[in-house]
């Protein structure tokens, strides 16, 4: 067996596509799931410590708590207590039926916020400011509710209730991390909280979630009763926080005074006017990165910005393009899931919890920078001066382009999180910029800067990322 297992460590240290739950090879088997290799599993006999799932995430930085260990949980039940839970558990295990086995299923799909974030994004159009909005909050709840449940997983190394008793038997493999506090639980009671205040006519709805995606794990007997309640505590008090936050100059509403003069937009009760005031996480405000004015629109480069769109030859593809980032279907979190999927993040709950905090906060504060040049220069749309679109102009500004700043920010930050597809995502961030062009809705001058001020947002949340301690 030595030799084998020294043949297999070997395999991991080179990187060979595949993990391993073996002994003696923690620290290759640990680098090897950080870079997304994990495809197969070998079953060698031993303790599954070694192969803990980040086991130092309780110390990465945090964005609405001061640290991991800020709301740092009591100790857990006491071996009597634990016994007595693992009685109701074996009860509850014998109960499984076809809908509980069910239920199990759909929330263990993905890391804990992949169900959220899902549930989160209302049907219909792109809606950048409301999307990122949401997105922002709830990224940044699940991420820090997920880092402070992994600094009391590892402060006190609650075994599984299946480690502990091996008569348990669990409906799914135990995951290889502590069982204290229940990981899925946390993350539903800081979702569902941050949700609640989104969207309060359905708070009852998102609390009867939360509890469904915290109890499930005590069906399945991957966790403790007392697990997913420390847990649903635990998470609701940082999407608490979470929504303290997002009150702090996000609420704003109210009627803005359009100014008059040649080249300005000329419609009525424009959207969401004051969302560049909005709080910022790595911008210093909306207005830190804000470009110079756009060009006017009757000046030389005004007239031809104006000939390009009117001259753009329009073709199937481009028009196919045009309404693909326009509809509902180009939320960014297809490809931010695809992504964690692919590299197998989803079996690291703190990196997927980070790879859509980082993603969404770049979003956010690009839009907020967005608008807050929009409604600086009130720049007049192409339909305005007689362009016909491919479907109704959004009722904004025209400079810059919302779809630059939005999707640029995100298409850059994934770009760093998964730098083998960077060429790729850059350019899927480009496309959704140019779209705008091809639809007719923006001038060059709106899509050029709107990527150059997402990128700008992307390279400073870049440069907090690359501070966080999770290298």
């Amino acid at each position: 067996m030595k030799s084998t297992q020294e043949l297999l460590c070997k395999m991991v240290e080179k990187e060979t596509p595949f993990i391993i739950y073996s002994c003696g090879c923690a620290q290759s088997l640990a680098t090897s799931l950080l870079r997304g290799f994990l495809p197969i599993v070998l079953s060698l006999s031993c303790s599954v410590s070694l192969a803990q799932v980040e086991p130092n995430a309780g110390k990465w930085k945090t964005w609405v708590l001061n640290s991991g260990d800020q709301l740092r949980l009591p100790v857990p039940p006491d071996e009597a207590a634990t016994r007595a839970e693992v009685a109701q558990l074996k009860d509850m295990a014998k109960q499984r039926d076809a809908a509980t086995l069910e239920r199990i299923a759909w929330w263990n799909a993905g890391p804990p916020g992949y169900r959220w974030t899902s549930i989160a994004i209302p049907p219909g159009p792109a809606n950048a400011t409301l999307h990122s909005r949401i997105m922002a909050l709830l990224s940044v709840a699940i991420y820090d509710a997920t880092i402070t449940a992994w600094d009391s997983k590892y402060t006190y190394n609650r075994p599984r209730p299946a480690s502990f008793d091996s008569s348990v038997k669990a409906a799914l493999p135990n995951p290889p991390s502590p069982s204290y506090p229940s990981e899925h639980a946390t993350v539903a009671g800081a979702a569902s909280t941050v949700l609640a205040y989104l969207f309060p006519e359905k708070a009852d709805d998102f609390r009867a979630r939360a509890e469904e995606a915290a109890q499930v794990w005590v069906q399945a007997g991957l966790h403790y009763p007392s697990d997913v309640k420390a847990g649903l505590e635990l998470g609701r008090a940082v999407g608490t926080r979470a929504v303290e936050w997002g009150k702090q100059g996000s609420d704003r509403t109210g009627t803005a005074d359009i100014p008059p003069g040649a080249c300005r937009w000329t419609g009525i009760n424009p959207v969401a006017p004051f969302a560049g005031t909005r709080k910022t996480w790595v911008l210093a405000s909306g207005s830190q990165l804000r470009p110079g004015p756009p060009p006017d629109c009757r000046s030389p480069p005004g007239q031809a910005e104006l000939a390009e769109i009117r001259n753009y030859p329009r073709t199937f593809e481009s028009n196919a393009t045009a309404f693909f980032w326009q509809s509902g279907r180009s939320n960014w979190n297809n490809v931010i899931d695809q992504k964690i999927f692919e590299y197998r993040l989803d079996v690291n709950p703190p990196r997927a919890a980070r790879v859509y905090a980082l993603v969404s906060i770049a979003g956010y504060d690009a839009t907020v920078a967005c608008w807050d040049a929009k409604y600086t220069y009130w720049a007049i749309r192409p339909f305005m001066l007689g362009v016909t679109p491919l479907f109704p102009t959004p009722n904004h500004p025209s400079y810059p382009a919302a779809h630059g700043c939005l999707s640029r920010a995100i298409s850059a930050t994934l770009a760093y999180l998964f730098p083998h597809d960077a060429a790729a995502l850059n350019a899927l961030g480009n496309e959704a910029g140019e779209s705008r062009l091809w639809a007719g809705i923006h001038f060059r001058s709106d899509i050029d800067t709107g990527l150059a001020l997402g990128r700008a947002v992307a390279k400073l949340v870049i440069e907090q990322a690359e501070k966080d301690g999770s290298q």
